[in-house]
């Protein structure tokens, strides 16, 4: 099989390459990537001279380069996208030019090129918020909340709309927060760690109260894997990692694990529109292709920090990169 991954430099499109060539012997796969302050070729060096991967600098929104790639794979798997619900509220048109044009070019090129197989990977922040009851499943509305969110949701309705529209084989994920290793510093789990490796204090917006479902990154992959082979065309799948935690729950484990004091949070003003939770009910893949989260967070938690004691060469770059308070830059 040849597979055309869209963002296989971020940190979830790098993991799903490492373990696509390592569990399947028979595919090959072309990473299309523009290399944004989140995509990192270093992520993929370990395979940098593997025969069955090949890596090509372009954007999504490019469409000359994307109709010649899509032309000679087989599957897409549509990774690409802006995804810090902060900088969104800071740079909205980025997030709409990537996340709903360059997701039109992507389909409108697998309908051109044969009708090719498209999986597209979305996330839960396009059903809103929750309660403190209730979970999110595939038949939730939609109700976005941030730009981030509004903008995957569009991309969600235009490959629903391509399949029903033309008959183009799509499938759709909609996943909670996804942590592990090779996750950009800028986002809640990797930031309080790198920052606490220096000695630094971590944000914490508020009180610390949103709540919010973690799953692995390999447990992720491994359902877009089971999409990929036996997922139902025209259907989308809720992927959770039935691990529900408040962020202040998240940032005492952390603190715990590597022996620090609450003296070390640093609260700041709240986000705007900070959505209260997320939760996802996966019954459904449970039920249809017997996927289930390997990883309990207890588990994960640790091997995510010792990565990031171990891998401080990858990391220490990016933290140039990072916007360290965005509530400053939100109000000016």
């Amino acid at each position: 099989m040849k597979i055309l991954v869209t963002g296989g430099c971020g940190f979830i499109g790098s993991n799903f390459i490492l373990s696509m060539l390592e569990k399947h012997q028979d595919y090959k796969i072309v990473n299309l990537d523009k290399l944004t302050y989140a995509g990192n070729l270093e992520n993929l060096n370990s395979i940098r001279k593997n025969q069955r991967y090949k890596f090509v600098k372009g954007d999504i929104c490019d469409k000359k380069t994307v109709n010649k790639l899509v032309k000679d794979a087989d599957v897409i798997v549509h990774f690409a996208a802006e995804s810090h619900v902060d900088r969104s509220i800071l740079h909205a048109e980025d997030f709409v030019k990537t996340n709903v044009l360059g997701t039109f070019v992507i389909l409108d090129a697998a309908l051109r090129n044969g009708k090719k197989r498209v999986h597209h990977i979305s996330t839960d922040e396009v059903f809103g918020s929750l309660g403190n009851y209730g979970k999110f499943s595939e038949k939730t509305p939609y109700d976005p909340k941030s730009p981030y969110s509004s903008s995957k949701a569009s991309s969600d309705h235009l490959a629903r709309a391509y399949h029903h529209t033309h008959g183009l084989p799509v499938t759709i994920s909609n996943c909670s927060n996804n942590y592990g290793p090779y996750q950009f510093p800028e986002k809640l789990i990797p930031l309080f760690v790198t920052n606490l490796i220096d000695g630094k204090k971590v944000p914490v917006y508020g009180k610390g109260n949103n709540v919010r479902d973690w799953i692995h990154v390999y447990d992720h992959n491994e359902a877009v894997d089971l999409i990929l082979n036996e997922g139902k065309i025209g259907e989308t799948y809720c992927i959770g990692g039935n691990s529900e935690m408040s962020n202040m729950q998240i940032t005492k484990t952390i603190l715990k694990e590597m022996n620090f004091n609450e003296d070390m949070i640093e609260y700041v003003e709240d986000r705007k529109g900070h959505d209260f939770r997320y939760a996802i009910d996966f019954s459904k893949i449970k039920k249809e292709l017997g996927w289930r989260p390997k990883h309990s967070f207890n588990r994960g938690i640790k091997e995510t920090i010792q990565w990031y004691k171990e891998n401080e060469r990858w990391w220490r770059p990016l933290k140039k990169k990072t916007i360290h308070n965005i509530t400053k830059k939100m109000h000016g």
